[in-house]
């Protein structure tokens, strides 16, 4: 059967209303938005369009979850809409409502650090309206210095002090308070590949769509700050259902950040450590009890867990030119459960923005990733196991290993467009497939 050209069977019309009515009221708000006094309220809109494809590419055998050799072109749209309103004193509340449709590559399957940082919010070609984020959040001032929390997605514009305490309650995900990076962070407007906009490694609480319930307390004393945070699990993994038996299904999180400047530009260190808990099974376990043909899934049960760490990195070179660096492992003995299928992970990269040719809204971006997983995970795939985004039927392993290139020009002080290259070697960690270049259009807007 022809691949469909445009995306994803979406229904035109449909598309191409919500689109221009995205256009529209971003170029009406962009307009609207200027510099004033402290708000009562926060309105903001986004929609990101994204397409990519890639070419045939050779591989002498495929498997129920391999990422296919054939030539394919997919695409996801979102759109977002985020309002929020300051209740009381240091007390704001914020609601997201997303428009979504879409397919990843493959059903985003066969590769553990997949090219599109929106196929993870979107499950069907068909146009759907989810509930993204309703949470409460209180601040309470501890002294300290004044500083400007500008107008922005999820944040009213106002003075904070340099030392508060921040608890944050309701449905987030959970990297808007963790693993947060000035220079790759957010799939819509830089590096798309996962494994750059996160850490790999850390398998945050999360469904489907990459949100999830939980709670986050945040304290801030001038250059450093604690975090720590407890997340309800899915049901089962990768699933939109969550777990409520918390006390035997919940992942907690803990990172601690000191902001710092080296010759007079600033930068970030920032650990993570993390520690999930759910129903998952153990790979070693599942290769005891049918060593020919192993299922994780067969060997789940309440209460297992597992951890890891991260570290993250971020630092201004030049005034527009930054580096960052993450690198992570778990201990990778159950099931990757929401996330990725990654237990080890080391990026690096850089961005530019185009202030040196006259066009200082452009930005470029290069970065590497290196992943991997650990000796149980890898002896389960040899095997012709399955997990819920890997399975080739067997496995020549080694890492895989992502570079990643974009070019974002703007069109307006309110959109942009991205052309995007993502070469990846040995996909699912099997140097028998690949290497393999996928090839990337998005579009985004917001106001």
């Amino acid at each position: 059967m022809a691949e469909t050209p445009l995306l994803y069977n979406l229904r035109p019309m449909t598309f191409r209303a919500a689109l221009i009515a995205g256009l529209l009221a971003a170029g009406r708000l962009a307009a609207d938005d200027d510099p004033g006094p402290p708000r009562d309220f926060s309105v903001h809109g986004q929609l990101t369009y994204q397409l990519q494809g890639h070419g045939a590419f050779d591989a002498p055998y495929e498997g129920a979850n391999s990422f296919q050799s054939r030539k394919e072109i997919r695409g996801s749209f979102t759109s977002t809409l985020f309002v929020g309103r300051r209740l009381w004193a240091g007390a704001e509340a914020y609601v997201n409502v997303e428009a979504l449709a879409g397919q990843g590559l493959s059903s985003v399957l066969g590769l553990a650090a997949p090219p599109n940082g929106e196929t993870y919010r979107v499950d069907s070609t068909q146009l759907k309206v989810n509930l993204a984020r309703l949470f409460v959040r209180q601040t309470f001032a501890l002294g300290g210095a004044s500083e400007q929390q500008e107008d922005d997605e999820n944040q009213i514009r106002g003075p904070r002090g340099t030392r508060r305490l921040v608890v944050t309650a309701g449905k987030i995900s959970g990297t808007d308070v963790f693993d947060g990076n000035a220079y790759a962070h957010e799939p819509r407007t830089q590096f798309n590949n996962w494994s750059l906009w996160a850490n790999g490694a850390w398998d945050y609480p999360a469904d489907t769509r990459g949100y999830t319930w939980g709670v986050a307390l945040e304290l801030y004393r001038d250059a450093w700050a604690v975090r720590l945070g407890s997340f309800m699990e899915p049901r089962e993994a990768n699933g939109l259902e969550f777990d409520h038996d918390v006390s035997r299904a919940h992942g907690d999180v803990l990172e601690v950040e000191h902001r710092h400047t080296l010759s007079a530009r600033p930068g970030a260190v920032r650990v993570l450590a993390f520690w999930n808990h759910a129903n998952m099974g153990v790979y070693r376990e599942a290769l005891e009890r049918a060593a020919a043909a192993p299922d994780v899934t067969a060997t789940r049960a309440p209460g297992r867990s597992k951890y890891g760490f991260g570290l993250n990195l971020e630092q201004e070179l030049a005034p527009g030119l930054g580096v960052f660096l993450r690198a992570g492992w778990n201990d990778g003995k159950t099931e990757s459960w929401a996330f990725t299928e990654i237990e080890r992970t080391l990026s690096l990269g850089a961005t530019l923005n185009g202030s040196s040719w006259k066009r200082p809204r452009d930005l470029f971006g290069v970065a590497l990733a290196l992943n991997g997983i650990n000796g149980d995970h890898r002896d389960y795939l040899a095997a012709g196991g399955l997990g819920f985004m890997l399975g080739d039927g067997a496995l020549n392993a080694t890492a895989e290993c992502v570079f990643d290139a974009f070019y974002r020009a703007s069109l307006a002080s309110f959109a942009a467009v991205t052309l995007e290259v993502e070469h990846y070697r040995n996909p699912a960690f099997n140097g028998d497939r690949g290497p393999v270049t996928v090839y990337g259009l998005r579009f985004h807007a917001g106001f």
